[in-house]
């Protein structure tokens, strides 16, 4: 498989599924949203929080500009719910254009980078990028056990079910 094919699938995979997950959250009252429900960034809104700064705060610059913003992992980027789902939709848009900016042969390429603790680090391109989608997966995956413990429907994020939805015919 052509890696750029295969990392512009993930790329719509996390847009896909973050903004079926944000609708969800959406109907959400705002005590449950803030409460802390035992995620390892306690309430939903900080898990949420969470996925901006790591996905698109820390990561994305240094894919997209090969520079490593000083942010710790659970710095509350945005505070208000609104303005914090708008920005994870945003972000996950702006990946799959930058992904089919890269020639092929940059999946097999080194990310070089500084890490939250000002250490530097170079790891297989391909590799860590994947991380970033999976790290977006096993967030989404905390959120849905969140909704479904305080009674609330979660949503069908499955990537198959998008793949799916994308074989239909229009």
């Amino acid at each position: 498989m052509n890696p750029s094919t295969h990392f512009a699938t993930l790329a719509r995979y996390n847009a896909w599924a973050t903004r079926r997950l944000l609708d969800a959250v959406a109907q959400l009252p705002e005590a449950d949203y803030r409460r802390d429900v035992g995620l390892f960034f306690r309430s939903i809104h900080g898990t949420l929080n969470h996925l901006l700064v790591g996905e698109q705060l820390l990561w994305f610059p240094r894919f997209a500009e090969g520079v490593s913003p000083r942010l710790a992992l659970d710095d509350e980027a945005e505070p208000d719910r609104a303005r914090l789902a708008q920005r994870l939709s945003e972000g996950t848009a702006r990946w799959a254009p930058l992904i089919a900016s890269w020639p092929a042969g940059r999946f097999d390429g080194v990310l070089s980078y500084t890490t939250t603790r000002g250490e530097p680090a170079a790891l297989p391109f391909a590799a860590t990028l994947t991380h970033v989608f999976n790290h977006g997966t096993h967030h989404r995956g905390q959120i849905t056990a969140a909704l479904t413990a305080l009674g609330q429907p979660c949503p069908v994020i499955d990537l198959v079910y998008m793949l799916q939805e994308e074989s239909r015919p229009s």
